[in-house]
């Protein structure tokens, strides 16, 4: 999840609490103001009524067109000591112009005449619907948590592009950023203290990594250059001790086995050469290389290679499929991608080769998935294979970094497919 769209989720679920506060809060000063004003109302009217009761004058009618109602209740004493001198509280009365109930406040009040007779005054006057105010102030509430939200995310996405634009920057840097290559400078049109700081810290990292990638280049190329002229004087050692020596079954044994790990090792050495000189850029010399015509005369050589596992092969290429590349660097990308094809597919397998578009497949079957987040490492082998060096897929990821070519590794239908595509 991205930070700004967490950022939005969390200013969402914090409004929710505090707008949800904020409605109870202004649900009860609404009802408490409306109260207050009711029951000033109320202490008015049956003041009057009791001015008038004791002074013998007339009483105001009940429907007076104003819903206003009251009752006067005689009462013993006893009742009267029992409850409070005046008290105030929500109820529904019968409205008979109306004949219907209507929510009122009602004021209950205990007063006494000249002769010493209690009675109970109870007003009541029409107050408003609880469930409509709640329903009108969550429409509302609904309504502005909506606004303010869309009003805040609106406002927090335009600050934090203008503030997060060094560390855009930096991230699309590190996107392009490939130790070996000619890499530009860290980005560093900033006067925020914090970004400056990462923006150092970046470029002292990508020249450390660069100074150690270059000690790796330097290392395994020299360490391969100088193991060259030992390794052939060891092959050719044991070649002359099998042609020239009298030795037993088991010493021309040993010495076969000897000479099958030595061939294993100079195979590597080359490889590591080749991979060398490939992040050098020791290949310039670039051509128009028909990478169909590669794949048909390849297919052909392993399809004898191979003959004796009962591997098939189908292709569908078109005519020609021209590029422009360096003659051995396009052999080494195919023959690489077809041998792994081949040396990895059980027997009775089919390989599969295709061109559609800009875009190259070779599929085999297999089992289970690899790891397709360490397929591409050098050394790394999922399956171990004889006569395997682990490097055959990392040079063709250094092939395809060297051409900026897209390559991919899926695992789809019981298929091990890699895609590479001419961009």
């Amino acid at each position: 999840m991205k930070l700004i769209s967490r950022i939005a989720l969390r200013l969402s679920l914090v409004l929710i609490p505090l707008m949800a506060l904020w409605a109870t809060l202004f649900y009860l000063m609404t009802v408490d103001e409306i109260n207050d004003e009711a029951d000033d109302a109320l202490e008015d009217y049956s003041e009057l009524i009791i001015i008038r009761m004791l002074a013998g004058r007339e009483l105001p009618p009940l429907n007076s067109g104003t819903n206003n109602s009251y009752s006067i209740t005689p009462i013993d004493e006893e009742y009267a000591l029992s409850k409070p001198h005046i008290e105030y509280y929500d109820a529904e009365v019968y409205i008979p112009e109306k004949e219907e109930t209507e929510p009122a406040r009602i004021l209950s009040t205990i007063f006494i005449d000249d002769n010493d007779n209690y009675y109970e005054l109870k007003v009541a006057i029409p107050t408003f619907e609880k469930d409509d105010l709640i329903r009108t102030i969550l429409f509302g509430i609904i309504l502005l948590y909506f606004v303010l939200l869309i009003t805040i995310i609106s406002i927090t996405l335009w600050i934090f592009h203008r503030s997060m634009q060094p560390l855009y920057a930096l991230l699309r840097w590190l996107d392009g950023f490939t130790p070996g290559k000619h890499n530009a400078p860290v980005p560093d049109d900033t006067h925020i203290t914090e970004f400056h700081k990462l923006n150092v810290a970046a470029q002292e990292a990508a020249n450390r990594a660069e100074e150690l990638f270059e000690r790796q280049k330097q290392f395994i190329g020299n360490a391969s250059h100088e193991l060259q002229t030992p390794l052939a004087i060891l092959g050719n050692r044991i070649e002359w001790l099998l042609d020239n020596t009298e030795l037993n079954e088991k010493q021309i044994e040993e010495l076969f086995k000897m000479q099958r790990s030595l061939g294993h090792i100079v195979r590597l050495n080359k490889t590591l050469l080749l991979l060398t000189k490939i992040e050098n850029g020791q290949f310039p010399e670039n051509s128009e290389i028909d990478i169909c015509l590669i794949i048909r005369e390849q297919i052909e050589l392993y399809n004898e290679i191979y003959a004796s596992r009962n591997i098939s092969s189908s292709t569908r290429l078109p005519e020609s499929f021209i590029v422009s590349m360096n003659d051995s660097l396009a052999s080494t990308l195919i023959s690489n991608l077809l041998k792994n094809a081949y040396v990895h597919s059980s027997p009775n397998a089919h390989i599969e080769v295709s061109i559609i578009g800009r875009t190259l497949k070779i599929a085999n079957d297999g089992d289970t998935p690899l790891d397709a987040d360490h397929i591409f490492d050098r050394f790394y082998q999922g399956n171990k294979k004889e006569g395997s060096t682990g490097l055959g897929l990392a040079l063709v990821k250094a092939v395809c970094r060297y051409y900026d070519l897209y390559i991919d590794y899926r695992f789809e239908e019981k298929k091990h497919c890699f895609y590479i595509d001419w961009r």
